[in-house]
């Protein structure tokens, strides 16, 4: 015979014949030559060299065991002293009693909801992530559930989990703010044939969530239709002449022109940002707008002109009026050009002051 210890914390099981015999517990144990013994740390899952049945045979060892069963299409997340530590598939799986505290929650993985017993914390475990599927609907966001193709219910801002499996889940989301789209290189005809290019913008918000994605398809290619089709009849109505001095009013017209109840969105502001011209058709306006100053300028240059024509024959008929008015603008016209003489040399006789005289002093 020989000896065996079988130490705390381990267990040993017999086998004679590589047949199971016994479970050998803590302690010093005698065993026949022809018997062979495996220990096993209890600390660590239980992991026989053959079926698990035979073992549960014996009562001592099934009853110092923990057996758990996972079914096709379930996972069992295994806890030890409240750690997550593993996530089981399909398969059976023992586990020794001792003093680590094994706890297991399983989950039916065929169908996409996670029961509560499963919290968020455990859903955003690494070991965990690989099976399950996530989406974060944002705080600005509105987002529809379908589930294998059907729609299930709306959804508000937050994090949502679905097991992963063969069921499709799509999550349909829709930006809740206040979006702006463009219009850009619109070419469009004038009521008087011009050709022109237009870039306008339109500001909306969706307001109703499934209108816009049960209902229609493609509800912002639908609302960019519609906003093209109004700025092409509004632009067809007008002239160039007008369009250029009605531009402003085009969102208002716009706005009252086109639907959007029933793609769910509310068009909010409307206008045309620029009016592009063809080439000739600059050379034509700049022409135009050249003559149009030149006139202008001509008209005033004219009026300038007449009113100081009439400023003078008003002056005229003062100074021949006025003998003393007349002899006051021969000396502001004397000073004038004494301000451009540097000096002034006189010679004569007494005369010359008597002639000063004559000049400068009104006769009686």
């Amino acid at each position: 015979m020989k000896r065996v210890n079988i130490y705390a914390y381990q267990v040993g099981l017999v086998y004679k014949n590589k047949a199971y015999q016994r479970m050998l517990t803590e302690g010093a144990h005698w065993l026949w030559f022809s018997e062979e013994v495996v220990v096993y740390d209890k600390r660590e899952a239980f992991w026989p060299p053959y079926d698990l049945n035979i073992y549960l045979q014996d009562e001592a060892l099934a009853e110092a065991l923990i057996v758990l069963t996972v079914k096709d299409k379930e996972i069992a997340l295994q806890y030890e002293n409240g750690l997550l530590k593993k996530v089981l598939t399909a398969g059976r799986y023992a586990y020794w009693k001792s003093h680590t505290e094994y706890a297991f929650v399983k989950a039916d993985t065929s169908d996409i909801h996670i029961p509560a017993e499963i919290g968020k914390a455990a859903l955003q475990h690494p070991l965990v992530t690989p099976y399950v599927r996530s989406y974060i609907v944002e705080n600005y966001e509105q987002a529809l559930l379908f589930v294998d193709g059907k729609y299930v219910q709306m959804l508000e801002s937050g994090t949502y989990h679905w097991f992963r499996n063969n069921t499709p889940v799509h999550v349909g989301k829709v930006d809740m703010r206040q979006l702006q789209m463009e219009l850009n290189g619109q070419e469009i005809l004038t009521k008087d044939k011009a050709a022109i290019r237009l870039n306008a913008w339109a500001q909306y918000r969706v307001t109703d969530i499934r209108k816009a994605l049960l209902q229609n398809k493609e509800y912002e290619r639908q609302l960019y239709v519609c906003c093209q089709l109004a700025l092409r009849e509004y632009v067809a109505g007008l002239t160039l002449d007008e369009l250029l001095e009605k531009k402003d009013m085009a969102g208002k017209t716009v706005l009252e022109a086109i639907r959007t109840d029933e793609l769910g969105v509310a068009l909010l502001h409307f206008g045309i940002r620029d009016i592009i011209l063809p080439g000739d058709m600059k050379d034509i306006m700049n022409q135009v707008l050249i003559a149009e100053k030149k006139a202008q300028a001509n008209l005033i240059t004219r009026r300038e002109e007449t009113a100081s024509t009439r400023s003078l024959l008003n002056t005229a008929k003062m100074m021949e009026d006025n003998p003393m008015l007349f002899k006051l603008k021969e000396m502001e016209y004397v000073e004038k050009i004494a301000e451009k003489v540097s000096s002034i040399s006189v010679s004569g006789n007494s005369a010359l002051i008597d002639q000063l005289k004559q000049i400068f002093v009104a006769p009686k």
